[in-house]
Formats: structure tokens, C-alpha cells, sequence
């Protein structure tokens, strides 16, 4: 299964996220989301599961957790704006990948058998002049991720 990651798309959803979402089932956004008709576009390619992040007000942060939770492909995924927060709430105990933004910087770790990923930013990279999301793969022994440059 393919899941499309992105994060800070501050309400602009960019040329290319189509593209680089192709045949994705599921989309994750780690927050600052900016509107929720970027929402709307997002789940016109696949179902997504979205948080609040430090930018998002209003009717926005009432609708989005900041914290969310999905078992996919049967990979546990969970998700909250910035990594802090989600070690703090307990969440790489339960979780076989944790995804976060809020640094708009792309990165891909490990720590044991937990993938840490952030897509970095679709919008306002700030380690490169264009915007990066990730997509992960869990049809293999363990989930993998790649960043795809838009």
C-alpha cells in the first residue's frame, strides 16, 4: 500500500502533489493544514487523516486533533505536528511509524524497528528552493518512505 505524506501546505496545495500522490490509497497531513478546502482537494486523490498544527485556527483547529492515530496495511502510523509533542504523548510505544512537520525540513530516520518521518514542506522549504512531501510503501517487510521533490 502507498500513503502520501505531506505537511505546512499553509492552504496551497502545489502543482505536482497529484503526481507525486499516483496511485496513494491514503493521505497523511502532519499540520498546518491552512484551509479545509486544501482538504477537499487532497480527498479527490485519497482518504485522508489530517492534524492541527501551531498555524491552524478557528473552525480549522476544532475540526482537526492534534494528535491521530491510523493502522493502515496493518502498519500503525501516528501522526501530530511536531515530533516533541508525539514522544511526549507516549505515541512511539504504540506506533511503527510516527510522522510530524512543523520544521519544513525533510527527514527520514530510524530509532530500533520505528520509522520517523517529515515530509519536510510542500510549500515553504526551508532546506531547498522546492517543496518536498513523502510517500510510504508498507508492502514490503518493513514500511519504507521516500521524499519526492515537487
Amino acid at each position: 500500500m502507498l500513503i502520501g505524506i505531506i505537511s505546512d501546505t499553509h492552504g496551497v496545495l502545489p502543482p505536482g502533489v497529484s503526481d507525486a500522490f499516483e496511485g496513494v490509497e491514503h493521505i497523511i497531513h502532519a499540520g498546518d493544514v491552512g484551509s479545509a478546502q486544501l482538504l477537499a482537494e487532497l480527498e479527490l486523490i485519497a482518504p485522508v487523516t489530517a492534524v492541527a498544527g501551531n498555524t491552524d485556527f478557528g473552525d480549522l483547529a476544532h475540526l482537526l486533533p492534534p494528535i491521530a492515530s491510523v493502522r493502515l496495511d496493518g502498519v500503525r502510523i501516528t501522526v501530530g505536528h511536531k515530533l516533541p509533542d508525539l514522544l511526549r504523548a507516549g505515541a512511539s510505544t504504540v506506533a511503527d511509524v510516527l510522522v510530524s512537520g512543523h520544521t519544513h525540513v525533510a527527514s527520514v530516520s530510524h530509532s530500533g524497528n520505528l520509522l520517523l518521518v517529515n515530509p519536510g514542506s510542500a510549500v515553504q522549504p526551508r532546506d531547498s528552493a522546492e517543496g518536498t512531501v513523502g510517500v510510504l510503501d508498507t508492502a514490503g517487510e518493513r514500511p519504507s518512505v521516500r521524499i519526492v521533490t515537487l
